[in-house]
């Protein structure tokens, strides 16, 4: 039996805390703390996504149960609820969406040579969207959305290298998706799969003129005319293959320069989809599977709210709230990270689901997260004596 760390601390020593210490002085986090400092604050909220923990008093009750090991666990004091929660209230976000920056920028490297699900391209693809988590009005009535409730959204750009989140921008329920392109700055080469809610021209247009390629869906109508029509195989599902020009003249205005309008009749479905980009060399079924990439946020966007704690808050301010957020995801990064650095087969979930019920044993960490059983040697029963001979 390892005798050593737990597996909670083990996962902590891939926090880089030489940066996050700078993150800490930067914000003046740690100014005027005498009890549970930033480090500690962070160990606490990863101790509640890791272990499902749903309120402050869920969080003080199960470290304070095994109070002989939260020292070894980086905790110089015991955790109380009404610290934590002056400290989620008081201590600025910022903090944490900056580790969650650095978290990300380590991930995305680990993740860079992994493929793109069913598309072959040396581009880095990124997929937009965004998810709404509703809020009770009463309580958050500084988020709102509809008359009756109130919500934050969550935009995030998922490099699909690895479903590692590269921008996140949590905003109220109202901010339009498509203002989120005015936050973005396009890295040139990249392809940004996009729904049709982000079609706005001119802003696709400065996508264009940094060097960046989009593929999306074309609202309907759409009042474009025919340039040119490439052939096309109607028995992959490609009906056309067109460069168009738009008619509108403040679309015109906006997007002056060619667009390539391709016309997809799904398989699966019978639905034909519409799709537009800025890239004309591609085949137009790799812009087809492009565009079928982009369900990967959707279900980044469903694994997180199934597996992370970002639904029911800890605290009702703005800054508690993102505070949880970003803690949240910051953790899924680093378990990400863990993953890769340990080479592990196992998924993100069944890393999860094993170190939200083991995180106070002390096992070797990369052996506590490994699945297969098959290396189990099956108990030698040719040899065992019998305890009652008839």
């Amino acid at each position: 039996m390892h005798i050593g760390k737990t597996l909670f601390a083990q996962v902590m020593e891939f926090v880089p805390w030489t940066s996050f210490a700078r993150i800490v002085q930067r914000h003046g986090g740690n100014s005027g703390v005498r009890t549970l400092s930033c480090a500690e604050q962070f160990r606490a909220m990863a101790f509640a996504q890791l272990t499902w923990r749903e309120s402050l008093r869920d969080i003080e009750a199960s470290l304070s149960a095994n109070a002989s090991k939260l020292y070894a666990m980086g905790f110089r004091s015991a955790v109380r609820r009404s610290t934590l929660a002056d400290a989620n209230e008081s201590r600025d976000w910022r903090i944490w969406s900056d580790l969650a920056a650095v978290l990300i920028r380590r991930a995305r490297k680990l993740y860079l040579d992994d493929a793109v699900l069913g598309v072959e391209l040396d581009n880095t693809v990124y997929a937009l969207d965004s998810s709404t988590i509703d809020l009770c009005l009463s309580l958050f009535s500084w988020a709102p959305f509809r008359s009756t409730k109130a919500a934050i959204k969550l935009h995030t750009l998922l490099d699909l290298r690895g479903a590692i989140p590269a921008f996140i921008h949590i905003s109220d329920g109202k901010l339009h998706d498509v203002n989120v392109l005015d936050m973005l700055v396009f890295e040139p080469g990249a392809f940004y799969v996009m729904d049709r809610g982000y079609v706005d021209f001119e802003r696709l247009h400065a996508m264009h003129l940094a060097g960046a390629f989009f593929v999306t869906r074309a609202k309907s109508p759409m009042n474009a005319r025919r340039v040119y029509s490439a052939p096309t195989d109607r028995s992959t599902g490609i009906i056309s293959d067109q460069q168009v020009m738009l008619n509108g003249h403040y679309s015109a205005k906006k997007y002056p320069q060619h667009l390539r309008r391709v016309r997809f009749k799904d398989p699966e479905t019978g639905k034909t989809l519409i799709f537009l980009t800025n890239h004309m060399a591609l085949p137009a079924l790799t812009i087809a599977a492009l565009y079928k990439s982009r369900w990967q946020v959707e279900l980044f966007f469903k694994w997180i709210k199934q597996h992370l704690r970002i639904k029911k808050f800890f605290g009702n301010s703005e800054n508690a709230v993102k505070t949880q957020v970003w803690c949240a995801l910051a953790t899924y990064v680093l378990i990400a990270i863990v993953k890769k650095e340990l080479q592990l087969e196992a998924s993100l979930y069944t890393c999860l689901q094993i170190l939200s019920v083991s995180v106070f044993e002390k096992t070797e960490l990369s052996c506590a997260l490994q699945t297969d059983l098959s290396q189990m040697d099956a108990p030698d029963t040719a040899n065992q004596l019998n305890l009652f001979d008839f």
